[in-house]
């Protein structure tokens, strides 16, 4: 979820049909907080490495489902959720005629039911990225790959927030079933991608 997600999209190019026809939707409905086309791309290029499934919470309108749905391989399965039922109708209908594509309204603690997952987009706000942390360890595969975004850069360690350590972030970079890392997907937005250890 990006404040300015939605809008962000209007001067990207060469963006995927499918996630055209989601903007449209979030437009449509007024429904400014889609990821960013930066995060787009790296959503992208994960799914393109999951083997059979995917997970995201917080689909909003599908900007970000669309852009996982895009960089799937034929036959992965992906599954979203989102706890606003006019949204996640307005998603599903998104992606109605594609039948690897489900969305669900519920909570993200839905997610559980479905897993594990090769890959896991922990996004929006209330989904499982912060204080109600979700459990890698049991929503990942092994050496599965979860993506927590919507940072604004660290510059140094600990990583703040609002002048406080920030301890959201810090609980998925310091997770010990996890290998995690920050990434900088432009001068005011990041990411922190992990990979579940085998052990």
């Amino acid at each position: 979820m990006s404040l300015h997600g939605t809008a962000a999209h209007r001067t990207a190019a060469d963006l995927p049909p499918l996630v055209h026809r989601a903007l449209a939707a979030a437009e449509a409905n007024g429904f400014a907080y889609s990821c960013r086309p930066e995060q787009g791309r790296l959503l992208r290029a994960l799914a393109q490495g999951a083997p059979a499934t995917v997970a995201e919470s917080g689909t909003g309108c599908g900007v970000g489902l669309a852009w996982l749905a895009t960089g799937a391989a034929p036959g992965v399965r992906l599954l979203s959720v989102e706890r606003d039922p006019a949204r996640a109708a307005v998603a599903a209908a998104v992606f109605a005629d594609q039948p690897q594509v489900t969305v669900v309204c519920a909570d993200w603690t839905e997610l559980y039911r479905h897993g594990p997952f090769d890959l896991l987009v922990l996004d929006g706000g209330g989904q499982g990225k912060g204080g109600d942390a979700a459990d890698p360890a049991r929503l990942l595969a092994v050496h599965g790959t979860v993506v927590v975004d919507d940072f604004t850069p660290a510059t140094g360690w600990p990583p703040l927030h609002e002048g406080r350590p920030d301890i959201a972030r810090m609980h998925w970079l310091e997770h010990p079933a996890l290998r995690a890392v920050e990434l900088r997907l432009a001068a005011d937005l990041s990411a922190v991608v992990g990979r579940r250890c085998a052990n």
